[in-house]
């Protein structure tokens, strides 16, 4: 398939396994065309196209000919300028690497991927958080990260790739909105008991028995084996942590469990204070999950030679 293609396809299946349903994101993208259309021409100059057809701000084809064929990728988690050396070096040695696929975004993709945090508010309000309440508590959140972004070089890999002549993508969101679906499907069917069960199912599925291989495996967080989980939240996408403060307001909709990828201390402590139980599946895991699944789509197309590097793991469902 080609590049354009392999991109189309990953952006559509992540608006498929969006946790706020298709209606919602296709909603979102009618108001930015909107607004769109009513900027001044002088503006247009500067806006990025791809806005109007793909809702996640981190997730874009970074280099190279969208018309080029791709048949056998390097995919890895975090994709930085040694990884574009080894992507070179692998192609010497005769590897015929087409495109090399980050999760984890670069470039302008990952200048402004705070954006795609907006998306939480729609989440949290599913899980019984009033809107008004999610939003008010998720802006502040969203400008304190897109301030930590300020003085970031975050176009190194891309010029590396540019240098080197080698098409980069990177895919975040739409990978993480796989996992999300995915664990969340699993639980929501498997209903665990206790919070030692939580551990016992994701102990059943390949990217996490390599994590545990790796001495990173799920492990709880907060609460003990016998405790119950009460409803259970997978909370693995959004772009980055969101507010602290709405950890009070999902134990007070009902939530008993969240089960994430990870976990700052800040969070921590404020989920404690709430008596939430947390689970961490673990980070690189769950990327890893995330991105098997969406290659797995990505491959009902054309089949792939996929070549992992950086932490990624590849493990296939396709029958």
């Amino acid at each position: 398939m080609k590049l354009q293609e392999f991109y189309e396809l990953a952006i559509q299946a992540g608006i498929d396994a969006d946790p706020r349903g298709r209606r919602c994101v296709e909603a979102e993208l009618q108001d930015v065309r909107r607004a769109y259309e009513e900027l001044k021409t002088e503006d247009r100059s500067t806006f990025d196209p791809e806005k109007l057809k793909n809702p996640y701000a981190d997730s874009r084809i970074l280099q190279g000919n969208a018309e080029r064929e791709v048949k056998t990728v390097l995919a890895g988690i975090d994709i930085e300028t040694p990884e574009i050396l080894l992507a070179d070096r692998l192609n010497e040695k005769g590897s015929g690497i087409d495109l090399v696929v980050a999760h984890h975004p670069e470039g302008r993709a990952y200048a402004n991927f705070y954006e795609v945090m907006k998306m939480q508010a729609d989440i949290l309000n599913r899980f019984g958080v009033p809107i008004n309440v999610a939003e008010s508590q998720l802006g502040s959140r969203m400008k304190e990260v897109e301030r930590s972004l300020l003085p970031v070089n975050h176009t190194r890999p891309v010029d590396a790739a540019r240098l080197l002549d080698i098409p980069l993508i990177c895919l975040h969101t739409p990978a993480d909105n796989m996992v999300a679906r995915h664990l969340q499907a699993l639980f929501d069917r498997e209903s665990p008991a206790r919070l030692k069960d939580i551990i016992t199912i994701l102990k059943t599925i390949p990217e996490y028995q390599e994590s545990l291989r790796n001495n990173a495996g799920p492990r709880i967080l907060l609460g003990s084996d016998d405790q119950r989980t009460g409803k259970i939240f997978v909370d693995m996408t959004g772009g980055t942590s969101g507010s602290k403060d709405t950890l009070e307001k999902l134990a007070q909709s009902g939530v008993g469990t969240i089960v994430g990828m990870h976990m700052s201390e800040d969070h921590r402590k404020e989920a404690e204070k709430h008596h939430l139980h947390v689970v961490i599946a673990g980070h690189i895991s769950s990327d890893t999950l995330g991105l098997n699944l969406l290659l797995d789509q990505i491959e009902e197309k054309a089949a792939l030679s996929v070549i992992a590097c950086s932490g990624f793991k590849r493990f296939t469902r396709r029958v």
